[in-house]
């Protein structure tokens, strides 16, 4: 007897193979052939990906995930193992896979599916390329960036038997190019509306993909491929990205991206054109490192981005010991090369002391990676990291700085700490790098913050000031100074430095702290709506960041909006102490004035204090 149909929400895989019937005309036997081959490879990644296979008819294959992100990377994967198996076959007689992915209800009997669901699913599939992957807005958004994939807004898709359109999102393997616009798609030659939303990027939130360039050479630092077997030499060539990032940011005639942004391409093969596309840049540095006993070589190569042609490329073997004067040495040879007006600039050896022990700079990176991640939980473990450098390296400052950072983020956000307690640390963390290297632009941009945390407002502004003068493409300079131009009651001022910080740095992971600022910003010039975007942004960003939540409920309240309870419930829901602490005294960095119309959006929210 039949199962009685159950209804659930699930995820939907369908995929199919382009020309399909055409391989079949030209050779049934080996088309045949290939596609048993195909479907073994298919059934072993959808069954290790937790999949399960509903319904299969000729060359479709339809089939559930009980998780998005397992969905998406069994579609990734699948279309990979395809490419491999694709490269010694004659490309007219290539099986190449479309995929569509949706989120939503369906009607299960007998193991089958039915439903609107898997007509979008099946609908998506037909919007793909050959060889390529479409999605719902739905799977993009519960994705998030959990999945190393690019994403393309094609807009929303009038599909058959579908009554409302769908909101399409290519997905493409990094370094992957469109070549089959999609008709009616914004920015498609068969768009009703031409030049109607071009084509847009999400592989971070907020970031679209073309930037325009800026008017002086702009460029951007790949993170070194660390082509040794040896992973712990991860982080040693991050380092060195890092460095070259830091020295080339000295440099006024440059406009250079932050570290942060650069990083998030880490172990993906991108094309340089996409990395131009998606950071506004003219140039790309991109290298490698390999280890060999105690010799290292690098290599590092200078890439236009428009057209792709190489401009510079050198390669250094060295002793293992000598690798910052390898660094002090691309640095140069990049500064000069990709742009001739600097070429008189004066030389830049010593930006940054280095570690005089390697794991002390290791443990730097690892306590820089957990520091980004915004949350309880992981700043204990980057206040560990960072203490472990220290502890490795006294005169190293990076550790004191990123200490600086996550003792101020435990008393002034999570609250596990003492404010005062936490501040404290935090000074003496900021002041130490600054006497380790009174030039280093990040220990001031690190002791400006301190500042503005205990309300002086003018130390904070000297040392943000201070910070820029010594490396004006600094993001963190930027963000410093706009924190404290917003909390000293110069909020526009404090948004324009906001958005200098948020170009340098366009993919910042701790982009909920930049919100959080833009939103407090814009609340208190009284742009309750754009203060409620800011802080919804930063939420989706960072659910665990607590402060983004008061700014929202508080803007809704100003706007009687009918969701400011919810919010509100929300706000003191995510971190009841932090909250509670906030409305029962008015921290030092807050202006009494700005604190009093924070609490009167809040008590508008119904806050009953």
């Amino acid at each position: 007897m039949a199962e009685r149909a159950e209804r659930r929400l699930t995820t939907i895989l369908a995929a199919d193979i382009a020309e399909y019937s055409r391989l079949m005309r030209a050779d049934e036997d080996a088309t045949m052939g290939a596609l048993g081959a195909c479907r073994a490879i298919i059934d072993r990644l959808i069954a290790e990906h937790r999949g399960r296979i509903a319904n299969t008819a000729g060359d479709a294959v339809l089939a559930e995930f009980p998780s998005v992100g397992d969905a998406l990377a069994c579609g990734l994967a699948m279309q990979q193992a395809m490419s491999a198996e694709n490269e010694a076959v004659p490309p007219d007689r290539r099986m190449q896979f479309r995929i569509g992915l949706h989120l939503g209800d369906v009607m299960t009997r007998d193991g089958d599916l039915f439903g609107d669901a898997v007509n979008i699913a099946a609908r998506l599939e037909a919007l793909a390329e050959p060889g390529g992957i479409c999605v719902s807005a739905a799977v993009r958004e519960h994705v998030g960036t959990r999945i190393a994939a690019a994403f393309t807004d094609i807009g929303a898709q009038q599909v058959k038997n579908i009554a409302d359109p769908v909101h399409v999102f290519r997905v493409r393997h990094a370094g992957a190019t469109l070549t089959h616009p999609v008709a009616g798609a914004p920015g498609s030659p068969l768009s009703r509306n031409p030049g109607e939303g071009a084509e847009r990027s999400d592989a971070g939130e907020g970031l679209v993909a073309a930037l325009a360039l800026p008017d002086k050479p702009s460029i951007a630092v790949l993170p070194f491929a660390n082509m040794s077997n040896d992973p712990d030499q991860e982080f040693f060539a991050d380092g060195i990205a890092e460095d070259v990032i830091t020295a080339l940011s000295r440099y006024p005639s440059l406009f250079v991206i932050a570290r942060n942004s650069c990083f998030t391409y880490k172990g993906r093969a991108v094309e340089v054109r996409q990395v131009g596309h998606e950071l506004g840049v003219r140039y790309v540095l991109e290298g490698s490192l390999r280890k060999s006993g105690n010799r290292i070589r690098v290599t590092a190569q200078l890439v236009e981005a428009e057209t792709g042609n190489h401009l510079w490329a050198e390669r250094y073997d060295r002793d293992l010991a000598d690798i910052f004067a390898v660094q002090d040495e691309i640095t140069e040879a990049v500064t000069i090369a990709i742009a001739p007006a600097i070429a008189q600039a004066e030389r830049q050896r010593a930006m940054r002391k280095p570690p005089a022990n390697l794991d002390a700079w290791a443990a730097y990176q690892r306590g820089l990676w957990h520091l980004s991640q915004v949350s309880p939980d992981e700043n204990v473990l980057a206040e560990k990291f960072f203490r472990q450098a220290i502890s490795l390296d006294p005169n190293f400052g990076g550790g004191h700085i990123g200490l600086s950072h996550t003792m101020t983020d435990a008393g002034s956000t999570f609250r596990l700490l003492d404010l005062g307690e936490a501040l404290r640390t935090s000074e003496v963390s900021a002041r130490r790098a600054v006497a380790l290297d009174p030039a280093d632009p990040e220990a001031r941009a690190a002791l400006s913050s301190v500042f503005a945390h205990h309300g002086e407002v003018e130390a904070a502004r000297a040392e943000a000031e201070h910070a820029l003068a010594l490396s004006p493409n600094l993001a963190s300079a930027h963000g410093a100074l706009s924190a404290t131009l917003i909390y000293s009651g110069r909020a526009r001022e404090g948004l324009a430095a906001h958005g200098t910080c948020a170009r340098l740095d366009p993919r910042d992971p701790r982009l909920g702290w930049r919100l959080h600022r833009m939103g407090f910003g814009h609340y208190f010039l009284g742009e309750y709506d754009a203060a409620k975007d800011a802080a919804e942004r930063g939420i989706r960003a960072y659910p665990g960041f607590p402060t983004t939540y008061r700014v929202r409920a508080a803007a809704l309240g100003q706007l009687s909006h009918s969701e400011a309870k919810r919010a509100l419930d929300e706000a003191i829901a995510v971190r009841p102490e932090a909250f509670e602490w906030f409305v029962s005294q008015c921290p030092p960095w807050f202006r009494p004035e700005d604190y009093e119309h924070m609490l009167e959006g809040l008590r508008k929210a119904g806050w009953e204090g």
